[in-house]
């Protein structure tokens, strides 16, 4: 027997048992949106674990461009208070 027929008659034992019984029409959706959910959580999970080689060089490196850009802030602010004479520091208290 060929498999392409076992398939057929799997898929239309289920197709039959959802069109004629609710609750196990409500028990495909119900299983359909958990699969769903699974691979949702597993994909976020590869994307965003610390784990996975190419998630950590992508933190890195956005942490890398990140410093640089404070860094280049924190050099022009300097320069500006070093140009208007000294520091913005509040007065000493009494």
């Amino acid at each position: 027997m060929n498999p392409l027929y076992i398939y057929f008659i799997i898929f239309f034992c289920i197709g039959y048992l959802i069109v004629t019984d609710a609750s196990v029409a409500r028990l495909f959706v119900l299983l359909t949106e958990l699969a769903r959910i699974q691979y949702q959580k597993i994909k976020w999970y590869i994307q965003h674990s610390p784990d996975n080689p190419l998630v950590k060089f992508i933190i890195h490196r956005r942490s890398l461009r990140l410093a640089k850009e404070l860094m280049e802030e924190f050099e022009k602010k300097t320069e500006k208070e070093l140009a208007q004479g000294g520091s913005n520091s509040p007065p000493d208290a009494l």
